[in-house]
């Protein structure tokens, strides 16, 4: 596809989402249902077909030097393949979004008035490295009766192709619109550029991927957008912790999987807790393979500590390197965190209920957490069958953005003849 005809291709994708998107707004719960279990089924048949175009990405992406994380974020297996599919049925099994009665008054006049879920429309998805998003972003879009228009990465640019075809099969299986989930079939950048300027047929754009992409986007898009610029997560232990909770939870949110948005990149210690404490949580990351930059109280603790220095607290590592920093009690890590957390996800671990209250209710992000690890900061773990992203921002969609987030409402109002006096 030659630059000078992507224009012409964008258009052609955007009109034909549009149309789809009319009839979505208008379809069964059952028949968007059918769809998704319909497209879980042919992601478990065509495994083999999934998991051969993935190895085509993933030595491309070891051939251009992508991190290991980079590289774990692309690689599907068996066991994610299977989450893909598990993901579509979870979905299907959600109460439907769309019609859903909001609210609902009568007033003085007579006037009937009640407020309506209704879908956003058409939801373009910008992604990179993570094929998988392919089907989460599909299935929860389809549900909420919204069109999709799909650009994922050139890293996973196979893959993708393979998941999206099974999509497709689940709309055929179901009599909707094969355009209701489009994929863009080309790695241009300039589709990205066009994309961000398609105000009238894509109604909300969430870019999911690093900040390169994320800064891209916002300086350059005209359509609104659902996203979040970085992932910079803290876990604040208390000296009201218990400490063996403190370090599965501190090991975990950290080495779970250290590519993930909502990976914590911060450890910060209450000097109440002991010289001991945070020996032991040091040590426990070292001993994991982590490496560990730290300020002089947590170099002092272990001489494996790296010195940290003033960017350190603003780095989203997305790899097997963390930030280690000891403040002074609750107040001390609360003022940390407002001043280097990007708004994503922040967690305290202690067993003091009062200190517990003044972080969750104090720490302004979209997502706070009370002895758990940050990794569970994502919208299949919260129940919402998957999520199309992390919202930081504040309007309309904050957190995981599930189904029920990307629907809008209207205003019906039921009258008897009524008439406005002048």
């Amino acid at each position: 596809m030659s630059e000078q005809n992507i224009p012409a291709m964008m258009q052609k994708l955007g009109e034909d989402a549009q149309a789809a998107g009319r009839e979505l707004a208008l379809a069964t719960p059952e028949a968007k249902n059918k769809a998704l279990i319909e497209g879980a089924k042919a992601i478990r048949e065509r495994k083999a077909e999934i998991i051969k175009a993935n190895e085509i990405d993933v030595a491309a992406g070891k051939e251009k030097g992508l991190t290991p994380a980079l590289i774990d974020r692309l690689v599907l297996n068996d066991d994610r393949i299977e989450a893909m599919a598990k993901g579509l049925e979870d979905i299907a099994e959600l109460d439907d979004p769309v019609g859903r009665v909001l609210s609902e008054w009568d007033r003085p006049n007579g006037l009937k008035i009640r407020r309506v879920s209704v879908p956003l429309g058409v939801i373009g998805v910008i992604y990179e490295s993570r094929p998988n998003v392919t089907a989460d972003a599909g299935a929860l879009c389809l549900k909420a009766g919204n069109a999709a228009i799909l650009r994922g990465g050139s890293e996973s640019f196979h893959s993708s192709s393979a998941i999206h075809s099974c999509l497709v099969d689940g709309l055929k299986a179901a009599d909707l619109p094969e355009n209701a989930i489009q994929r863009i079939p080309t790695t241009d950048r300039a589709a990205v550029g066009e994309m961000l300027t398609m105000v009238g047929l894509i109604d909300v754009i969430v870019p999911r991927g690093g900040k390169s992409l994320i800064e891209r986007v916002m300086s350059e898009s005209k359509v609104p957008l659902f996203k979040h610029l970085e992932g910079i997560c803290h876990t604040y232990v208390d000296g009201g912790a218990d400490m063996d909770k403190a370090r599965d939870v501190v090991l975990n949110a950290k080495m779970r999987r250290t590519g993930i948005c909502g990976a914590t990149e911060t450890l910060l210690v209450d000097k109440a807790a002991g010289n001991d404490v945070l020996k032991s949580l040091v040590t426990n990351l070292l001993e994991a393979d982590c490496e560990v930059r730290g300020d002089e109280a947590a170099q002092a603790a272990d001489a494996r500590v790296k010195a940290a220095n003033d960017e350190d607290w603003d780095t989203e590592y997305l790899d097997s390197i963390i930030s280690v920093k000891v403040v002074d009690g609750v107040d001390g890590a609360m003022a940390h965190i407002a001043a280097h957390s990007s708004g994503h996800t922040d967690a305290i671990i202690t067993e003091d209920a009062n200190v517990a209250d003044k972080f969750l209710n104090s720490v302004d992000s979209a997502i706070v957490m009370l002895n758990a690890s940050t990794q569970f900061a994502d919208g299949g773990e919260f129940g919402m069958g998957a999520e199309i992203g992390i919202s930081t921002d504040k309007m309309h969609a904050r957190g995981p953005v599930g189904v029920e987030q990307l629907t809008s409402f209207k205003y019906q109002v039921i009258g008897s003849g009524q008439i406005r006096p002048a």
